[in-house]
């Protein structure tokens, strides 16, 4: 099998056949054997006896995952992912708004010697006030933190190479940390813009809310991404600062009752200073058991805290 689509779906009974439909027209000029992977979020409407429908019509390219319940886009395609064949992964949304027509582009791109090709909606179709500008603001946020510049990480039309991501579990909202987590493995990444059409059916199944989301898995992302393998430079730096700063502030005190006779146990500043001092030597502790954590995550696993693009003349090990 050379290529998968993956497609989360949540309520989309509508959708789905004219999506199916449109992604074999669109698929029908390359030469490359195909899979599509629904993966049935959950939904409350009858999605899931379409996708059953659709899988009988077409039982050689159409498989259908489906969840007990809701368990969120993340889930869903990570799960799409675990069911893929393909040596290269698709993923779109079910609700028409990407277009399948983009899908060669993104493959001819990934030809040019990308591993990861990532859709940009230069033109989106959403609701500037509740869709367009938390997405702006929460891009401009990902980038700076990450220092992987894209204008769109939510997108979910992206095309990847299935050794790219090897290794990474997805949680949370972490779909659209995708080209982040490439890009810490040293993967090619570009983006290109796509079409994105308005919604034929239904209505969004993610608001305001899903921006609050988002901020704090950059948190977890920005964590796995820089001190999962040394987390002692975290914990132990900020330790050592809150400790220096302690010092610094006994040290003012002891000066004060020496030269200018202040007592020291009457003013705050004495609490402050024995605090920050317990805090930093604290935060140094939980740097060394974050140590023993990462180094049995690892060991544990038999996990590298390296990775390899290829090897020239060297033998794997049975």
């Amino acid at each position: 099998m050379n290529l998968s689509l993956v497609i989360p779906v949540y309520n989309e009974e509508s959708s789905l056949p004219i999506l199916l439909e449109s992604i074999a027209r669109a698929l029908e000029p390359i030469r490359k054997q195909w899979e599509v992977i629904f993966v049935n979020d959950g939904s409350t409407d009858s999605s899931l006896e379409v996708l059953r429908m659709l899988a009988k019509q077409d039982p050689k390219r159409v498989r259908v995952v489906a969840f007990r319940r809701n368990f969120g886009q993340t889930s869903a395609i990570s799960a799409g992912i675990d069911h893929a064949q393909g040596e290269i992964i698709v993923l779109l949304d079910a609700d028409l708004q990407n277009d399948p027509e983009d899908i060669p582009r993104l493959l001819a791109k990934l030809d040019e010697g990308y591993d990861l090709v990532s859709g940009w909606r230069k033109d989106r179709k959403d609701s500037r006030l509740t869709r367009t500008l938390p997405s702006n603001m929460a891009n401009w946020l990902i980038s700076w933190v990450t220092g992987v510049h894209l204008h769109d990480f939510g997108c979910t039309l992206k095309a990847y190479h299935r050794e790219t991501l090897a290794g990474f579990r997805l949680y949370g909202e972490m779909h659209r940390f995708i080209p982040v987590f490439a890009h810490s493995v040293g993967a090619r990444i570009t983006e290109m813009p796509v079409n994105h059409r308005p919604r034929k059916f239904g209505r969004a199944n993610y608001g305001l809310d899903r921006t609050v989301k988002v901020i704090l898995d950059l948190f977890t992302v920005k964590f796995l991404l820089e001190y999962s393998h040394k987390p002692i430079r975290l914990f132990g730096g900020a330790g050592v600062f809150l400790m220096v700063t302690g010092a610094l502030d006994l040290a003012y005190l002891l000066f004060r009752r020496t030269f200018f006779g202040v007592p020291v146990f009457t003013s705050p500043l004495l609490l402050i200073g024995v605090m920050l001092a317990i805090m930093g030597f604290q935060s140094i502790l939980m740097g060394l058991i974050a140590e023993l954590l990462a180094r049995t995550y690892h060991e544990s696993q038999q996990k590298p805290t390296y990775t390899v693009r290829e090897t020239i003349n060297i033998k794997r090990r049975r």
